[in-house]
Formats: structure tokens, sequence, C-alpha cells
């Protein structure tokens, strides 16, 4: 895939994973605006950290982003914070730039101080590589459990001309609300200030990464990184750059829900009538991770019983009685009570790829709406196995 205008791209094998690219390279030739959300696990990984503090000394300036697949490089302390150092200090040296331009971004094993020299070796054979089509090696090159890559794309207007966002991704598992072990970078030629940019993904993240549930993890990791080369030339209304952004962040999160370790199924629960966005969110988000609704998604079983019980221990405030459930077409729970369906009717829509589920606790206009992946044996052996 094409990148938008003012963006190159690369995907190189380092030698921290066998087999495999290992390093993905990004560059904005001109410099980009940038804007960043990250996770929210206390154990914050060196890249993060870093990350952070170079967004805020560059003034929301990125003139190149380095990501690493294989080693997480997080809970190393001072020897991979100096590692990581290493790696953006090369980098800055190659492409000519201040050190606070250099983003970086690491997945994998947590535990493990990042193998810096292999990076450092390889830079140069990344940046020979760089291209406007160099999106799909880097889409390959961060990936871990991942089924495979996450692109999407999606256009939009302003100021009387047509702009593009692409965004690329990588997650399959440790993924939760407040992100998980998942990277995200949105590229697009919008000419957009830092500040907006930020308001924006806030916006993009809060319906789509931040409304996912794999696993019930939060990873060490979790970045979302926006960058805007401004090569469309002009300014305006932001309304349909938000749409498209929204739509390429939906995108992605759809398709890491759907990669989830050994997904077969994504259930798109939406709660209503909830009495405060935290009511709604508290429901949403423990029938998300609810081990017994989740393998049951994966067992194509309708056993609503357990979506309400997980309801009843989320915290929301609500009354059972007037508690309604539908899946699909099917209504199943009316007023807290069941109500008379075809067991078929209910098991063919729980059969299918996307289930569909509405959940109203009849107590307001607060709602949302969750992706989340069901559970089975091959989320297991995956896990199991991971390090091995």
């Amino acid at each position: 895939m094409k990148l938008p205008r003012g963006f190159l791209a690369s995907g190189v094998r380092a030698g921290i994973r066998k087999k495999r690219p290992d390093l993905g390279l990004i560059v904005a030739e001109d410099g980009a605006n940038a804007a960043a959300v990250f996770t929210k696990n206390r154990f914050q990984a060196a890249p993060v950290v870093l990350s952070k503090s170079a967004l805020k000394k560059s003034g929301g300036r990125v003139k190149a982003v380095v990501v690493n697949a294989g080693c997480a490089n997080a809970v190393t302390g001072t020897e991979g914070t100096n590692a990581a150092k290493r790696v953006r200090r090369r980098a800055a040296e190659l492409l000519k730039c201040g050190e606070e331009e250099i983003f970086l971004a690491s997945t994998g094993v947590i535990g493990v101080v990042l193998p810096d020299k292999k990076l450092r070796d390889t830079l140069p054979d990344a940046i020979t590589r760089l291209s406007a089509g160099g999106g799909d090696a880097f889409s390959q090159a961060i990936l871990t459990t991942d089924v495979g890559p996450k692109v999407a794309q999606a256009t939009y207007t302003m100021g009387g001309k047509r702009g593009r966002v692409v965004g690329i991704a990588k997650g399959a598992g440790m993924i939760h609300p407040n992100m998980a072990t998942m990277l995200a970078f949105v590229m697009t030629d919008a000419n957009v200030a830092p500040a907006a940019l930020q308001k924006s993904l806030k916006v993009a993240v809060d319906q789509s990464f931040n409304s996912i549930s794999v696993d019930g993890d939060t990873s060490t990791n979790d970045t979302v990184l926006l960058l805007a080369s401004g090569k469309l030339g002009v300014t305006g209304d932001l309304a349909d750059f938000q749409r498209a952004l929204n739509d390429v962040c939906r995108q992605l999160a759809w398709m890491i829900v759907r990669d989830g370790e050994g997904a077969t199924r994504v259930m798109e629960l939406e709660v209503r009538g909830a009495r405060s966005d935290r009511d709604a969110r508290a429901a949403a988000h423990a029938v998300a991770t609810s081990p017994l609704v989740k393998t049951a998604l994966h067992g194509g079983d309708p056993n609503w019983g357990r979506i309400l019980a997980a309801l009843g221990r989320s915290g929301a405030r609500f009354s059972v009685k007037r508690v309604s459930l539908k899946a699909g077409p099917v209504q199943l729970v009316a007023n807290g009570e069941p109500v008379a369906y075809r067991e078929k009717d209910a098991a063919k829509v729980f059969a299918r790829e996307r289930v569909p589920i509405v959940l109203d606790l009849g107590g307001g206009n607060a709602s949302t709406v969750v992706l989340a992946s069901d559970l089975g044996h091959d989320y297991v052996s995956l896990n199991a196995d991971y390090r091995s």
C-alpha cells in the first residue's frame, strides 16, 4: 500500500526474531506533526517512557519511527533504557535530526533487554530500503503472534482537496480497553497542528482501540501514534478528517480483535440504557472479559445467562426488572425475564463470525460499544508456548 504524501517506510530483518523481519522504520521526509496515546500500565516499557518525553521536548514533531518486534524492552531498568537510547541516537545520526525527533516502539517478550546492536547495525539497510510503498514491509516487521498484518486506509476532503489516512497496526493478545499489546501507526498528509491532532486522536481511540477486548490484559508497550506531514498544503474544517481517522482506527481495532489469539468470532456488544457512561463501560467490560461468556461465544452457544451473570457483578447501577437482551433480531430477555424464542434462531446468531448483542439496562441514555473475541483452545496453546 502506498503511504500518504511525505512518508516512506521499510521493514527488514535485524536478527531478534528467527527468520522473520523484526525492524520497521517510518520516515517523514520533511518531518511531521505528531500526537500519541500510550498504555496506562504502571510498568511502562523503555520506548514508551522515552517517546513520551521526546514528544514533549520536540513540541510534537517527529522525523522517524523505529519499531522492533521480538523484544518488548519492558521492566528492564536502566540497562533497557540505555539500550533504547543507543538505538535512538544511531537513528538520529543516520537521518541527521535531533534525538527528540526519533519515536521508538517495541513489542515482544517482557523482561528482556533490547539487543540494540542488532538494530543499530541494521538501521542503514532499513534506511536504504525506504519507499512510499514500504508500508507492506513495515506491517510485516512489527508482528508478533498476529496471524497477519493489519492495514487500513480512508480518504477525506479538506479545503477543497482530497487527502488520505493510512494506518498500520499489530496486536492479537493482551488486548483490553486502555489499549494492550498493540501498536498502531497512523499517517496522513493533513496539515494539522499537534494540539488539534491530539484531540482528534483521543476521539478516534476512545471509539476503537479503547473499545476492544481479547483477554482482559493490558500490556506495557501499547502505543498509538498519529503523524501528519502537512503535504496536503491547505487547512480547513477537521470534520471529514476526523471521520476518516475514526474509520481507519475502527478498521484496525476490528482486525486486532478478529485476529485475537485463536479467535474464531467476535462479539459486538452494545450496552444501552445506562445511567452514566461509567455504568455503560462497567457493564460492557464485565461481559466482554468474562471467560464464561467468551467460551460460550467460541462454542456458538447462546447461553445468555452468562451475560446477565457478568452484568450482575459488573458494579454498574441498574434495576434487574428493566434489563433486556437481544442477539441480533432474537429477543432473549425482556424486563428481567426470559421470553419465548426458538433456540435454533439464537444459535444461528451465535454461529456468525460477528455476533451482535444488545444489552439494555433500561435506566438512562448512556451507551457504549465494545468488540470482544471468543476464547478457545488455541489461545491457551499459543500463550503457554509463547517463549518456547
